[in-house]
């Protein structure tokens, strides 16, 4: 059993993300949520993660708030692609279970010092802020990392947020390059990956015929999710981007990439947040990642809809 900490900012696709992990406990131990700012404002992100955890029937998960900016810009959300609808307020209820009061980074200190060494697998679905704090405040809990898992980066599908960057690292550029110069072992799910998971209408109709509230709650935030995405994103409104993480924990075989060296932009204001994957050695950096590029997406939805069928 994998032991896992997620580190989020949902968001639909995060949320989906969630489910999919706490459908397996005897696979993932999720040990917290910790929930940071990115797709919304973390007063956003914290509830919705809550919410999620009320809609799994698993309330005991502990969540907690973490930082509520970039560590050096300010923050720029996607709220007009992740705010909430009146189904989704119908389909999410406001939470009941209690917010903890540790701030989300004392809570991932505290707990990898009290772990073995490379005994974590962290989950990073959205700005690495969180994370970069943690590692600045107190470096030496990198070595009880055995694994980080991110959603983010581009190799040669470039930027859906600029030309050159993807959302997630593009918020916080500067936490993204702590955190990739840690020599934490990463894994990368970038959008070369995400955008191949596409939720054609034959794999939405088989989640909306999952027999449980949880799979025809996922159907439903996702017809949605694509219906504010398409007018910006065309067919690509449809790819499942934060998923592919948790998929990656339960099935690696599911996935194909390379070990390179990835840098990130942190000054140019045309390329800010790019992710500059070396992917022929031609720079002489360091490997410091596993960035992913190929995916079985009917494998990927199977498990999908096989293991969300197992919550309430």
């Amino acid at each position: 059993m994998r032991r896992i900490f997620i580190d989020t900012d949902p968001g639909i696709d995060d949320a989906i993300a969630i489910l999919l992990a706490l459908a397996v406990p005897a696979e993932l131990e999720v040990l917290g949520i910790v929930a940071v700012a990115g797709n919304l404002p973390l007063a956003q992100t914290e509830r919705n993660a809550r919410r999620v955890c009320e809609l799994a029937g698993r309330p005991e998960i502990p969540v907690y708030a973490g930082c509520a900016r970039p560590m050096l810009r300010p923050l720029a959300t996607a709220e007009h692609i992740h705010g909430e609808t009146d189904r989704d307020r119908l389909l999410l209820p406001e939470p009941t279970m209690a917010l903890q009061t540790l701030h989300g980074v004392d809570f991932l200190i505290e707990t990898l010092r009290a772990a073995q060494t490379g005994s974590i697998t962290v989950c990073a679905l959205g700005p690495l802020t969180n994370i970069a704090m943690a590692l600045v405040k107190a470096p030496e809990v990198a070595a009880r990392i055995g694994e980080l898992v991110i959603m983010g980066g581009a190799c040669f599908e470039l930027g859906n947020v600029t030309p050159a960057a993807e959302f997630n690292v593009h918020v916080d550029p500067h936490a993204a390059a702590i955190v990739l110069d840690s020599g934490i072992p990463i894994t990368m799910m970038p959008l070369d990956v995400t955008h191949q998971l596409l939720t054609t209408p034959p794999r939405l109709a088989v989640l909306r015929a999952l027999d449980n509230h949880c799979g025809r709650a996922v159907a439903a935030l996702l017809a949605s999710f694509e219906r504010r995405r398409r007018s910006k994103f065309g067919t690509r409104a449809t790819a499942l981007h934060d998923p592919s993480v948790i998929a990656y924990l339960l099935d690696p075989k599911l996935f194909d990439g390379r070990e390179v060296n990835v840098a990130i932009e942190t000054e140019s204001p045309l390329t800010i947040g790019m992710t500059v994957v070396d992917w022929w050695g031609v720079s002489g950096r360091p490997v410091n990642a596993r960035v992913m590029t190929k995916v079985d997406s009917e494998g990927f939805y199977s498990l999908l809809s096989e293991n969300l069928v197992r919550l309430p």
